[in-house]
């Protein structure tokens, strides 16, 4: 985690510095990466501690005021780790309700779909020869198949294309 201590009217002492770092490994173990901006100020009797914590995208802020600065240091950490452990819960319930309820479309989606006729396709057959159905089929990269009539049969052929991708396989009906 990266820090960053500001003191605005007060010296950062080697005892505050360590107590600061000390204090966010609290938070640290909720990310990988994080940076913390931490400012520490007095105003007459008050002490202050601003912490700021970016990770994930998230923004987490806290601001305190004692008469100690490490009490406020303190409050500071455990205000961030609440609106962490709450935005990381908020989460986690959102990814399980947004699976629950794929599952449950996809479920009512299968129920309804069985044994029916969807969709309707209409297009041109034409009377081509199998080897220029095979060109065709390769101008249309999207297409999995092509009705056409044979010109040296006369009958409706289809030509498809097979799972390798590279061969095609001919359907043309029995006498």
């Amino acid at each position: 985690m990266k820090v960053k201590i500001i003191g605005k009217e007060l010296k950062i002492t080697d005892a505050i510095n360590d107590y600061v770092e000390k204090k966010l490994e609290r938070i640290e173990k909720y990310f990988d990466e994080a940076e913390a901006d931490v400012t520490l100020k007095t105003e007459k009797n008050e002490q202050t501690a601003e912490i700021c914590i970016i990770a994930n995208g998230e923004r987490y802020r806290a601001v305190t005021e004692d008469k100690d600065m490490y009490a406020s240091i303190d409050k500071d950490i455990d205000i961030i780790e609440g609106q962490i452990r709450k935005t990381k819960t908020k989460k986690e319930k959102m990814m399980k309700e947004a699976s629950i309820r794929t599952m449950e479309v996809a479920r009512d989606h299968i129920a309804e779909i069985s044994n029916e006729i969807i969709k309707t396709s209409y297009y041109e057959i034409k009377p081509i020869t199998p080897e220029d159905a095979v060109l065709e089929l390769q101008a249309h990269p999207t297409h999995n198949f092509l009705a056409f009539i044979n010109v040296e049969t006369g009958k409706v052929n289809v030509i498809h294309k097979l799972k390798d991708g590279k061969n095609y396989g001919l359907v043309e009906p029995e006498a």
